[in-house]
């Protein structure tokens, strides 16, 4: 297949290649080993290389190089498993191309145009291939010629998907074509001799919903933050509602919070999206959210099959999953019977003989000695052939995994690593801190050793017994273990709440964490070892909220407690650093703490984090926000008169909020919540929906009646306090003071004893229709408002910062913010071979504390900054060539940190100078850019600056010399060090006067300021007015210069040295290479240059002419689009 050149310095590297083929320009190269006859040793070498390496790294074993004679550096421009299909490449390339070559003179353009002759074909094949998935290519492959001629975009904006519709225009419905791209949905209609087109950026949408009109019978509005557009008349409505909310999901998702959403990989690229793709994600979605499987997992097959299920001596219905790592198996109706079989678990995956009764049916083993039937597979064959190979894969990596852990612990030292201390009533707390120092681990669960003693207490035990028996009973019929069918008695089971002696075993067999202790022993041991003694962020606020985790249990009343609770948070936060640690994670780990042992409790905490909780626990909690907009959409597809009596429903999400973070733990009684836990390692988040919708429910009379939000907040928690279980049903939890006062408020009305277990069978009963499939849909379009409510945020935040700095109206400021915004996204969308993205990520990963998370949210590099500069500068620059150069100097100049980036704060102060402030600062700053920095040596190339690169103030990245680089600074110390720089910048806050300017510089200006009076009405005037003000300038400066050279030598050397003190002190760093000028260099100041500019009025008058911003900003998002759309389309036909 072609590929996209890439750069080989070494034709054959390491004697890896050899060559087959070749000619003046292409190489034709076969890997060695492949297709020798065994025995030789390079051979050999070679393939043992290419078979240890991962499927995804291994090279192919053809390729062809472009060369270019005299050239070291070739590019491989295909490569293929056969060597059949390189052969027509090569020919190919013989036949169209080699005569061609031999006519260019500069043999550098024959490697440019080769390259862009494989870059169309690359491109004609994606298209064709798109087009080949389709149901019917001609018609795609028309609809995508039709999409390029009418909107214009590059040719990387790639269609996904297109709908005939009708879109609504008040009450005239146009008929047209809704076009899905992977950063755009475009609408074009053209009826009766009216054209209408137009494109919404999904970063732009605010809000995706269903609607229903008089005239429409049901059509799908999309919002953004302007207007709204409806579309109906779709032949498949359902279809493309679904295609637009995933389309704008994944780019909000990629665009928005790149950092703090997990995003597949696959759509990470979103060239290769497809319509195709998309389904199959949404599918996966679904198998991931309702088998609560690891985020990695990629889904391989789906199949309808039967399975055979003992307990009903019957074969059930539904469909197989199947993934890298698991075959997951669920009936039809969703819930009434799963299956997850690790494949970690299985033995084998066989065939057996296929009946009349048993059509096609396929036998999985398993290690308990158990066997699963499935029958009615349709491609039986290629599928069991896909299990077996990566079983296989699977298997071999435990072999090595345990042969490797066999060799570790020969070498080990015989002591074990598991500790526990049970007589805690009398050990030495010292001697609990130094081994706790030793980074020990608990081999048993807390509540093992500290039993929280309740009144009552036999009865309870009673209890305990029946659900016991009544667990060993389930085993028994359902199987035991991750495999065991999960069924609707289990749900009753687990409704009553685990027994305590099962509860750890069963959370990690409902939550599979069990499969990941197995695959990764010692894991968590040698975190601990990593991580503890460690400090950062993370582990203060973890020391922080130790003592806050259930402090009224004894178990954290007690150093082991605390010790193990710190062990399983740092290890977590040290696994994962883009979570950290989070609110909420301690009282929950606390929870697992007291049922499973340590290690146990660290892998249900990563699989409540990253598996059943995805996105809860990031930089910005999205994930539980998600949850609360999908809970208040269900309050009111499920509660439609309470939400008719509470139409605000935000104060009662802001209530729920902790019930999603915490499971319920920190609001309802102890026992009564870890039987809420319970039924959430079962079923997942639809299990707190369900309860919190229950919980409205049997408040909805009293909640109706409130009349403000703090007597709801009321109702709501006297009733979950008084919520209890059998445990402590005979003498009620008391509450905390708080609620002891605020219970006997006459306006809350007492409430009756609820039982957790009826409460929790209420919400099955009623709401227990809510599937998994549904919520997954609801989130989806929520996770958009969600995202788009936290870029409001953040733009409020960032104005409100900058706002002081300005004197431009709100208004204008927020419409630059918006550009300055879309100018970012404009190089993401399209990749116009901007730095951007990199140092966007340079910046968020070296942790960029010198500036806030608003200041970095959107920088601009150079390219995007001088196509903004082109659209907002006040003065006419399209026929001026050197309004280049003044942008590449504008951007040097606000660039302070070198970075090669300019923050929105930077460029508003700039763009506000321009149009906001009086004559003096805009001369100043016209001064400024014909001096260093701003003004470099080479104008051709900004980045060769002599001043320096490493800034003095930034005490945390400065490079330390070679001789004290082990020396690393506690970074208390550093800190102290920046607040003792702050304070001296304070102190400098003083305007400064600017360097002088030389004779060169000044001719520049000049040259800045007739372009500047280009086109304008008084041309000629002010032409004949910069003419007298540079004549003036020069005498001035050669009276200077003459002055120096033939002035006393006691004066003279006086104005030197006030020359060198002022150019030493400026605030624009150090002058070309940092020596002084000579002393009979020709300078003038910026002092002096004003008040030659301030004699002629008619430049006066120029300078203070009011500027109309508003009208600069409209016409620039005017043009934005488009223009740099179409400079983006020429930059990629010409690479």
């Amino acid at each position: 297949m072609w590929l996209n050149p890439e750069e080989v310095l070494l034709k054959n590297a390491l004697k890896l290649w050899v060559t087959e083929r070749s000619n003046d320009f292409f190489l034709l190269q076969r890997r060695r080993g492949h297709g020798e006859p065994t025995g030789r040793i390079t051979g050999l070498l070679v393939g043992a290389l290419d078979t240890v390496l991962d499927s995804n790294a291994r090279v192919t074993p053809f390729r062809i190089l472009l060369q270019v004679p005299g050239s070291q550096i070739s590019w491989v421009i295909a490569s293929g498993a056969a060597i059949e299909e390189v052969n027509k490449h090569w020919d190919w390339l013989v036949h169209n191309l080699l005569h061609s070559l031999s006519v260019f003179e500069n043999k550098e353009d024959v490697a440019s145009f080769v390259r862009g002759k494989v870059k169309g074909l690359i491109a004609e094949e994606l298209r064709g291939r798109q087009a080949a998935q389709e149901e019917d290519p001609e018609k795609f492959r028309e609809a995508l010629l039709k999409f390029e001629l009418h909107f214009g975009l590059p040719s990387s904006e790639k269609l996904v998907t297109y709908y005939s519709c009708c879109c609504w225009k008040g009450r005239v419905p146009r008929q047209g074509f809704l076009y899905l791209s992977i950063n755009h949905m475009s609408f074009y209609s053209f009826l009766l001799g009216k054209e209408v087109k137009f494109v919404i950026p999904w970063a732009e949408m605010t809000r995706l919903e269903r609607v229903s009109t008089g005239l429409m019978t049901e059509a799908i509005r999309v919002s953004t933050r302007q207007r709204q557009r409806e579309f109906s008349m779709f032949l498949n409505r359902d279809e493309a509602f679904g295609v637009i909310g995933q389309l704008a999901d994944i780019a909000l998702r990629r665009l928005l919070d790149s950092e703090g959403l997990e995003l597949d990989r696959v759509l990470q690229q979103p060239t290769r999206i497809t319509k195709r793709i998309l389904e199959e994600q949404a599918i996966r979605e679904y198998v991931l959210a309702l088998f609560r499987l690891p985020r990695a997992e990629k889904l391989h097959e789906v199949a309808s099959c039967s399975l055979w299920t003992p307990h009903s001596r019957s074969h059930t219905a539904g469909t197989l999953y199947t993934t890298d790592s698991y075959l997951c198996f669920s009936s039809r109706e969703e819930g009434s019977c799963i299956l997850i079989i690790p494949l970690s678990e299985v033995l084998s995956i066989e065939k057996a003989e296929s009946t009349s009764l048993l059509p096609n049916p396929v036998i999985v083993s398993v290690r308990t000695k158990k066997a699963f039937q499935l029958i009615e597979l349709q491609d039986r064959n290629e599928l069991v052939e896909n299990l077996n190979s990566r079983l296989r894969s699977i298997q071999w990596k435990q072999s090595m995994f345990r042969s490797r852990k066999d060799g570790k612990r020969s070498l080990s030292a015989p002591t074990p690593y598991y500790t526990f201390y049970y007589d805690t009533g009398f050990s030495d707390e010292e001697e609990i801190e130094e081994q706790v120092l030793r980074n020990t681990v608990n081999s048993e669960a807390l509540m093992t050793a500290f039993h929280q003693s309740q009144p009552g207490a036999n009865g309870n035990k009673s209890v305990e017994q029946v659900k016991e028996q009544l667990w060993e009973d389930h085993f028994v019929e359902f199987g035991r273990g991750v495999h065991m069918f999960r069924t609707e008695k289990i749900q009753r089971l687990v409704a009553m709440g685990i027994p305590e002696s099962l509860r750890g075993e069963l959370w990690m067999t409902l939550s599979d964490a069990s499969s990941e202790l197995e695959s990764h022993q010692g894991y968590y041991t040698s975190l601990v070892q990593k991580s503890m003694g460690q400090s950062s962020l993370a582990t203060e606020e973890i020391e922080r909220d130790l003592h806050r985790s259930l402090p009224d249990h004894p178990a954290f009343q007690n150093p082991t407690g605390i010790a193990a609770l710190r062990r399983v948070l740092t290890a977590y936060a040290h696994r994962n650093p883009k979570i950290g640690y989070c609110q909420s994670m301690n009282i929950l780990s606390s929870v697992l703490l007291l049922y499973a042992k340590e290690e146990e409790a660290f892998w249900l905490l990563v699989a409540v984090c990253e598996r059943m909780l995805p996105d809860y626990f990031n930089r910005r909690v999205i994930g539980a926000q998600v949850d609360q907009s999908v809970f208040e959409e269900l309050i009111r597809e499920r509660l439609p008169e309470l939400a008719e009596h509470v139409p605000d429903l935000s104060s009662l999400s802001s209530v729920s909020l902790s019930w999603f973070l915490t499971l319920f733990l920190s609001v309802l009684p102890f026992h009564s919540a870890v039987c809420v836990v319970d039924c959430f390692f079962f079923h997942g988040i639809k299990a707190i929906f369900q309860l919190g919708l229950a919980a409205l429910d049997a408040n909805a009379a009293q909640l109706s009646a409130s009349t403000d939000d703090g007597q709801a907040l009321m109702i709501l928690t006297s009733f979950l306090d008084q919520v209890g279980s059998e445990e402590s049903s005979c003498v009620p939890s008391s509450p905390p003071a708080a609620l002891e006062t605020s219970s006997s408020d006459t306006d809350v009305p007492a409430v009756r004893h609820t039982n957790i277990t009826d409460l929790i069978n209420q919400s099955y009963e009623k709401f227990g229709d809510l599937s998994v499939r549904h919520i997954e849909r609801l989130r989806c379009r929520h996770r958009i408002r969600v995202l788009q409510a936290h870029e409001d945020t953040t733009k409020e935040n960032a104005l409100r910062v900058v706002t002081p700095d300005v004197s431009m109206s709100p208004e204008n400021l927020a419409d630059v913010y918006d550009l300055f915004k879309t100018e970012h996204f404009i190089s993401l969308y399209w990749g116009d071979s901007s730095s951007v993205a990199a140092a966007e990520a340079a910046a968020w990963h070296h942790g960029d504390s010198g500036c806030s998370y608003i200041e970095r949210q959107y920088r601009l590099d150079r390219p995007q900054f001088k196509s903004l500069y082109g659209l907002l500068v006040p003065w006419p620059g399209d026929s001026n060539q050197h309004a280049d150069t003044l942008a590449n100097r504008t951007f040097t100049l606000l660039d302070q940190e070198r970075k090669n980036l300019v923050t929105f704060r930077e460029f508003a102060g700039w763009l506000d100078t321009l149009y906001c402030e009086e004559l003096n600062e805009k001369i100043r700053l016209l001064y400024r850019l014909h001096i260093p920095p701003a003004l470099t040596e080479s104008e051709d190339d900004p980045s060769l600056m002599k001043s320096p690169l490493v800034s003095t103030n930034r005490p945390l990245y400065v490079n330390l010399p070679s001789d004290v680089e082990g020396e690393v600074k506690d970074y208390q110390e550093q800190l102290k060090q920046m607040l003792q720089d702050l304070a001296k910048e304070k102190e400098k806050d003083v305007e400064k006067p600017l360097p002088l300017m030389n004779q060169r510089e000044f001719i520049q200006f000049c040259k800045t300021l007739y372009g500047m009076f280009h086109g304008d009405p008084e041309e000629n005037e002010l032409f004949q007015a910069i003419a007298t003000v540079t004549s003036l300038v020069l005498q001035i400066g050669e009276a200077g210069h003459r002055g120096h050279s033939s002035g006393s030598e006691v004066t003279g050397q006086e104005e030197v040295e006030e020359a060198d003190r002022v150019r030493a002190t400026a605030d624009d760093g150090s002058r070309g290479d940092g020596s002084l000028r000579a002393e009979s260099e020709w300078t003038v100041s910026y002092a002096q240059i004003l008040a030659s500019l301030l004699t002629e009025q008619m430049l006066v008058q120029f300078f203070e002419k009011p500027l109309d911003l508003s009208a600069k900003i409209a016409e620039a998002k005017e043009k934005q689009y488009h223009q740099r759309a179409g400079l983006l389309t020429l930059q990629q036909r010409t690479s």
